[in-house]
């Protein structure tokens, strides 16, 4: 390439400009690849593939609407399955789910041997609340390739929310198998460990996914403890005060340098796999969690002088971290709480934190609203201050599984097609029995499922 030449003058032909565009985004160098598509674009104008492609360039940098648009313009030039199959996932994330169904269903028809396609429909399906389907188009893509990681998982959590735990289980070790999924063990020359007792032996169970899956999984500990002599963890500091207080936890640390020598290791996560969980076997020794008795008195005392008794205290949490996979579907505003907020007879405690702390600054609900969030520096604050509520009305997040795993009684805000571990259409958990479970009618419905939290707390039922 000669000096002040640019990228996109190396190619001969569109053909050739496209392809090298594919090669730059599947390395990530998503400028380049857009500057050879805009190239190649110039050339031919109505290339298909190359208006593919520009689409798959916007996904990849986050530009979704943009990318739907250049979907659809390339379908309209030319309808490949493999634009359909794309956009089916276009289609879904932005939650335009006959489109995403009917998209995908075309490009099954005319690739029914793609098996990313049935991936893609599994996780469509598991989300418009079809598990069964979910199962059929998995296990579909798995017949033309087996080492399909996303086909695996989609397998996983289609059977695990239809209480299939035996087949669940095995089929959720393909997580961390995921295209960049980062290895939750950096640690060379450790072993997995097979859930077999090793006498007077140490493992490493490392708190992995998210802070709900630590808190959830964490009441495995004692039952490891009974095989192993020692037992290490490593989880962020904000879960220590609490998981680190759990009985059989030897030593606790949240950077890798303090890895003490251990003979196997594994995550909290594959813990009931080992343990053998089924339905009706779920450990549940509520509360398993205890806030610090320092902090307690120091919360408790806090929320008497905010909030004096008399009037029923009700914490909030309606938006999880921005970060989480899911959390599209699962977070909501602060405003989409005005039918429980109206309800002047209560004192609501923001217990929030992240992003949406900021939306108590526009705050208009008839009733009390207290905003703790930003001086919880830990688990172990929100714990201490969940003791002194009367009740935790949350979304699906982390929040959640503290008042949960501390015994307090906390009603859930599912989406329509929730996280496997809540099952399906129940309004108990057997992961938590002092959690209620309240599920919308259709997509989206967060209307209809604050209405009946509000109606809910109107008649008491939480006492």
């Amino acid at each position: 390439m000669k000096g002040g030449s640019t990228i996109a003058e190396v190619a001969d032909s569109p053909e050739d400009l496209v392809k090298r565009a594919g090669e730059f985004e599947r390395e990530g160098k998503l400028p380049e690849a857009l500057e050879l598509i805009d190239k190649a674009l110039e050339i031919r104008p109505r290339y298909a593939e190359a208006v593919h492609t520009k689409g798959v360039i916007a996904y990849r940098q986050g530009r979704l609407a943009d990318a739907v648009k250049f979907m659809e313009d390339s379908i309209e030039i030319e309808p490949q399955p493999k634009y359909l199959r794309n956009i089916c996932e276009g289609y879904r994330i932005q939650g335009r789910y006959d489109e995403a169904l009917e998209a995908g269903g075309r490009a099954s028809k005319l690739d029914p041997n793609d098996p990313i396609c049935h991936s893609n429909l599994s996780v469509l399906h598991y989300e418009r609340g079809e598990p069964e389907k979910a199962v059929f188009h998995a296990e579909r893509a798995l017949a033309l390739n087996t080492n399909q990681p996303s086909a695996h998982l989609g397998l996983a959590e289609a059977l695990l929310i239809q209480s299939d735990f035996a087949r669940g289980w095995e089929e959720y070790e393909w997580r961390y198998k995921l295209p960049g999924v980062p290895n939750p063990m950096p640690l060379e020359n450790i072993p997995p460990w097979d859930g077999k007792p090793i006498e007077n032996g140490s493992v490493l169970l490392v708190a992995d996914q998210g802070y709900g899956d630590g808190i959830q999984f964490s009441r495995y500990i004692p039952w490891v403890k009974k095989r192993v002599g020692k037992v290490v963890v490593a989880c962020s500091k904000e879960l220590q005060p609490l998981i680190g207080k759990i009985p059989g936890v030897d030593v606790i640390f949240d950077a890798w340098a303090a890895c003490p020598k251990v003979d196997a290791w594994e995550t909290m996560s594959g813990l009931p796999r080992h343990h053998g969980t089924r339905l009706g076997a779920i450990p549940a020794a509520i509360p398993y969690l205890h806030p610090q008795p320092e902090a307690r008195a120091r919360w408790a005392a806090r929320l008497d002088q905010l909030a004096p008794p008399g009037r029923p205290r009700i914490g909030l949490v309606w938006a999880g971290r921005p970060t989480h996979m899911n959390d599209r579907n699962r977070t909501i505003t602060l405003s989409r709480l005005a039918a429980i907020t109206e309800l002047d007879q209560f004192n609501f405690i923001s217990l929030q934190k992240g992003p949406a702390t900021e939306q108590v600054g526009g705050y208009f609900g008839r009733a009390p609203l207290i905003n703790l969030g930003p001086e919880l520096d830990n688990f172990g604050d929100s714990a201490a201050v969940i003791e002194a509520l009367d009740l935790l009305v949350c979304v699906d997040t982390s929040v959640g599984h503290v008042a949960g795993a501390i015994g307090k009684p906390v009603w859930v805000m599912l989406p329509y097609a929730p996280d496997w571990r809540w099952l399906r259409e129940r309004t108990d958990t057997p992961w938590y029995p002092n959690m209620r479970l309240f599920r919308p009618p259709a997509p989206k419905d967060w209307d209809g499922v604050t209405a009946a939290v509000a109606a809910a707390l109107r008649a008491g039922e939480w006492k």
